[in-house]
């Protein structure tokens, strides 16, 4: 399905009716191949906005899959990067891409890391945490950075109501609603449960401060706002310049 080297129906339904964990392990190999890859562009675009507030020393791609993300810390980070995910499937392709990082399984939820980094990323990831598990996401990801340190991640315009994007979300959203709801394990994959007002709220109340970057390249939309947005989550604090210049 989606390309001759993608998963096919049976293997996309298999994976559906998996848990979360044990659906990417088995989606895994064939992953890169799907639209729900990180476009290209839209990786290319993240590391443009963020180049000019570098440079930076460690970078952490939070939810890391199969190391998309790692290549936009590549080219922006002058230490140690690291990917953290808790598909073991997803870290087995992100070490044969992404050879030069170090790799971390763990609950995006609960990350065991403390103050080592200066820049974290995350790519499509926050459709796989509900509202109230937000909160534990975003705390960990502040622990987790220097002072000074910044969270960044691209989220897209929501389409207008006219839109059939806005009608297949939506129906995508309830569809897997009536999936969880009847079978077991639950499988957390949304399009609508983080808007960008309430992440900026869980985002402020975990201590960061929120600015938001136009990724004018992607284009803009028929009322002349652009398609997709960076979010800037700040921590306070002094920058470690001497760490971050490191080599």
């Amino acid at each position: 399905m989606f390309s001759a080297d993608g998963p096919s129906l049976r293997e996309l339904a298999i994976q559906a009716l998996s848990s979360v964990e044990g659906g990417y392990d088995l989606l895994a190999p064939k992953f890169d191949s799907t639209p729900f890859r990180t476009p290209d562009r839209l990786l290319d675009a993240t590391a443009e906005a963020l180049r000019p507030l570098g440079p930076f020393g460690r970078g952490l791609d939070v939810c890391c899959g199969t190391g998309a993300g790692i290549g936009v810390l590549g080219s922006l980070c002058r230490r140690q990067l690291t990917g953290v995910d808790f598909s073991a499937g997803m870290l087995a392709q992100a070490r044969s891409a992404q050879p030069g990082a170090a790799y971390l399984r763990a609950d995006a939820r609960a990350l065991p890391l403390a103050g080592d980094f200066d820049l974290a990323v995350s790519f499509g990831a926050l459709g796989h945490f509900l509202p109230a598990e937000r909160p534990a996401l975003f705390g960990g990801v502040y622990r987790a950075l220097r002072p000074a340190g910044l969270f960044a991640f691209p989220v897209g315009a929501p389409p207008p109501v006219t839109a059939g994007l806005y009608w297949a979300l939506l129906g995508f959203d309830v569809a897997m609603r009536a999936r969880n709801a009847v079978w077991r394990p639950p499988f957390v994959m949304y399009y609508r449960t983080a808007p960008l007002q309430a992440v900026r709220a869980d985002l402020t109340a975990a201590g960061f401060t929120v600015t938001m970057q136009a990724l004018t390249a992607l284009g803009r939309r028929q009322d002349g706002s652009p398609r997709y947005g960076l979010v800037l989550a700040r921590k306070p604090g002094a920058p470690d310049r001497p760490a971050q210049m490191a080599s």
